[in-house]
């Protein structure tokens, strides 16, 4: 009686591991070109570490002419929550992410290297398993919770390190004889892979960003197959990079410590194992301290925060690229227009320690991709947006052709408006332009330098009854301000009034000012001669006298 007797003892229908080997042969693509993988478990909602990890993978993958999938590592079913995959699917369908294979609903996929799910990949993992065991690289290990738990309890005891290796591995150099009896009385059991490593030897490994790293070779033998049938992490990852033909594996670097383990797995099944790079997290800076950004503490640590408060995708990416890479900001820089897909993205050049997330550079990322887009875009993207999260919004927005007029404000031109960071900002920005939104509210009027009621009071009289044209051009308009100011007796030029302070109470960007603020109660908006341009006469001779009624 021999391995192989065993072997098919615990496996008898697994297929021989040339049918899965003919079956996912070696990809026909460009060469140098990379092939990733996202592979997150369906046990949460999405982390913007994993958005982060996926965006790196995909981006590598398409400069490369390679290609980016997505597996859902699903063994864990204990774990699993509820709508777990859709979650994943939709994450990268909002982020415009899409794979170019695997999982794209919570039952379809796409691509020739499936099923794309662990749990229906079971008899794969048991052929692999089967030929392991086979050639007397893995064994059934009979031990029961309590007995692992005891030994642990010994090795404590002992202080030495805790784990099923060497003397502490009680079923390692149970005979195929022994084993095979136990099996036949209906024993339970695991199955470990038997570690050639050993403890005081140290490996040598090149990792993609962190670089040259050294470990002692791993001498646990792990459990590959549970109970259940089903694998481990660490066999089924192996398993499926190898036929899956992933070139590089792109995770978070806490898995770091793993990579003794993978790459001996990698070499006693007989697989080239695939380049390694590790991402360190993105941190947060907690009164001076740096952490990692925690799913329970942070609500921007979930990837469906940006969706709900309506960040821009192409913001939130461009953020990601630029913690990636550090070159990424220079180039924005001197490539305002281009798209983020031009850049020339290097895995050698990532962080090695966690870069800190910002949410204010988040944001002023977010102001200017939305000042690039045309009215038509903004709208869009604001409708879209309030249909999901914001009634009165969807409400303001369903006269088209009038929001696109009030979208169109200082938009298109060479320093266009940087107002909106978020779609959740929009009805702010834009509410004092619906006048029934603006007439509903106690509205406070600061008009900041001219604090004089009468003065206030004839500026907006005398501005509609003397100087007002709907048909004056940009210059016209303003030329006709400066006029108003030098009849109230303000200097006509700012540049005069600070040549000369004591001859003047004020100039004619206070007189503005007043203007601004009885036209929408607001000292900060976009370009007022446009903002009038959309009100017309009717109205802003309303707001105007409803400012002087304020006023007394």
């Amino acid at each position: 009686m021999d391995y192989k007797d065993l072997a098919n003892l615990i496996f008898p229908d697994a297929k021989d591991i040339s049918y899965y080997e003919e079956k996912y042969p070696e990809r026909n693509l460009p060469e140098g070109a990379i092939v990733t993988r996202f592979a997150p478990s369906p046990t949460g909602f999405v982390h913007i570490g994993g958005l982060y990890q996926a965006l790196v993978a995909r981006e590598v993958a398409k400069k490369t002419g390679g290609v980016f999938f997505l597996r859902v590592e699903d063994t864990d079913q204990k774990r699993e929550v509820e709508n777990g995959v859709t979650g994943i699917v939709n994450s990268l369908k909002d982020f415009d992410m899409a794979p170019d294979e695997g999982m794209i609903t919570d039952t379809e996929e796409i691509g020739n290297y499936g099923p794309y799910k662990q749990s229906l990949r079971k008899e794969i993992y048991q052929a692999y398993a089967k030929y392991l065991i086979s050639q007397g690289k893995a064994y059934p290990c009979f031990c029961t919770p309590e007995e692992g738990e005891e030994i642990r309890k010994k090795q404590e005891a002992a202080k030495v390190r805790t784990g099923y290796y060497g003397v502490w591995a009680k079923c390692r150099n149970i005979t195929v004889e022994e084993a095979y009896k136990k099996i036949e009385n209906g024993e339970s059991y695991i199955i470990r892979f038997k570690s050639p490593g050993r403890e005081d030897r140290k490996i040598k490994h090149k990792d993609i960003i962190k670089g040259n790293v050294d470990f002692p070779e791993n001498d646990q033998d792990i459990v590959i197959i549970k109970a259940d049938g089903l694998p481990t992490y660490h066999f089924a990852h192996a398993v499926d990079d190898h036929l899956m033909r992933t070139t590089h594996v792109i995770r978070s670097d806490e898995w770091l410590s793993s990579v003794p383990l993978h790459l001996q797995l990698f070499h006693e099944l007989g697989f080239k194992a695939p380049k390694y790079a590790h991402i360190s997290p993105i941190m947060k800076n907690d009164n001076g301290n740096k952490r990692k950004l925690s799913k329970r503490k942070d609500p921007e640590a979930a990837v469906s925060y940006y969706k709900e408060e309506g960040i821009p995708v192409n913001a939130v990416k461009e953020y990601l690229l630029n913690i990636a890479n550090s070159t990424f900001e220079n180039w924005r820089r001197a490539n305002p227009d281009k798209s983020m897909d031009e850049f020339d993205f290097q895995l050698n050049k990532m962080s090695v320690s966690g870069a800190l997330f910002d949410m204010v550079k988040l944001l002023d990322i977010g102001k200017t991709v939305i000042s690039k887009m045309t009215a038509e875009e903004v709208y869009e993207n604001s409708l879209k947006w309030a249909e999901e999260y914001d009634k009165e919004l969807l409400e303001m927005l369903q006269d088209k052709e009038y929001a696109l007029r009030v979208f169109g404000i200082e938009r298109g031109n060479k320093k266009p408006r940087k107002d909106i960071s978020k779609w959740s900002e929009v009805k702010y920005n834009i509410e004092y332009m619906y006048d029934d939104k603006f007439y509903s509210k106690e509205q406070e009027y600061q008009y900041q330098v001219i604090a004089d009621k009468e003065d206030i009071e004839k500026i907006l009289n005398l501005y509609i009854e003397k100087y007002y044209n709907d048909n004056d051009d940009k210059q016209t308009w303003f030329d006709k301000i400066k006029e108003l100011a030098g009849e109230m007796g303000y200097a006509k030029e700012v540049k005069e009034f600070k040549a000369n302070p004591g001859m003047y109470k004020a100039h004619v960007g206070d007189v503005s000012t007043v203007l601004r603020i009885a036209l929408t109660a607001r000292a900060n908006t976009p370009d007022m001669y446009e903002i009038m341009q959309v009100l017309g006469k009717d109205r802003i001779q309303k707001r105007f006298e409803t400012a002087i009624k304020n006023l007394k």
